[in-house]
């Protein structure tokens, strides 16, 4: 498949073998993200900020404190300290679950047949999230039992820097004793897609949200999916196109 040939190309990696499949949740896992979007938006005209709609899908991965530290010094010319971040962000959390309440969110067509695919093939499966929202959170382990497992989520308690900086993936890698090469990412948001190339994986977009796809090519997904079913439909083309041969410890 070219768009393997041209990961490992532009990596300089001889064989590209998945042990892993590292799974963004908000807009991945869940169709969540216009939940995310109402309450992004309501929590910080609450304090003065604006959040448009459409900010929750252009900041998404990113933690949370730091998106509001972020809004904060492109209107206020100011940085927030970080109990000031966390006091909005607790808002924020308290306006997510009231939203979850009125429209819970459902399991993204496809994601489970996808992922029952994935452990048929004997590849482990990760969740890395920049969330720290128990509403979904809590959620992971009841509604995907027998496919996931705690250990190998990453959330943002875990890291001290969200994405678009590599670490959630990095983390994501460690926690499953893999390496880039041996890693599939699946993202939706653009910010995700930047971290988990940064990490030097293999990474898959599936565009869930109203952003262009463009914003997903332009930071570097080497596959773009409309749907989560899409994606799922693909996944057995997709998995027999890569080197079975075991990557040895100096790929270059």
């Amino acid at each position: 498949m070219k768009a393997i040939e041209l990961y490992k190309e532009k990596h300089g990696f001889k064989d590209f073998a998945p042990k892993a499949v590292l799974f963004d949740m908000d807009g991945v896992i869940y169709d969540s993200m216009s939940n995310h979007s109402v309450s992004w938006h309501e929590s910080m005209k609450d304090f003065g900020l604006d959040m448009p709609y459409e900010g929750a899908y252009v900041y998404e991965g990113m933690r949370g404190v730091e998106t509001i530290k972020t809004l904060a010094r492109a209107q206020w010319n100011r940085e927030l300290t970080d109990d000031e971040a966390q006091e909005m962000y607790a808002h924020k959390a308290k306006l997510f679950a009231e939203q979850c309440l009125l429209t819970p969110a459902q399991i993204m067509p496809g994601i489970k047949s996808l992922m029952e695919q994935i452990k048929a093939d004997g590849l482990k499966i990760c969740v890395v999230t920049g969330s720290a929202q128990h509403a979904l959170l809590d959620k992971l382990l009841i509604d995907f039992k027998g496919l996931l497992q705690e250990e190998l989520i990453v959330t943002a308690f875990d890291v001290k820097h969200g994405k678009p900086n590599p670490e959630p993936y990095l983390m994501g890698m460690k926690k499953c004793s893999i390496e880039p090469w041996e890693t599939f990412v699946v993202e939706n948001a653009p910010l995700g897609v930047e971290a988990a190339v940064a990490a030097r994986c293999m990474t898959i977009a599936v565009n869930t949200g109203p952003l262009p796809d463009k914003q997903l090519a332009d930071k570097g997904a080497n596959l773009i999916f409309p749907t989560m079913t899409a994606l799922s439909t693909a996944w057995g083309t997709l998995y027999k196109a890569c080197s079975q041969t075991p990557s040895s410890s100096a790929p270059f």
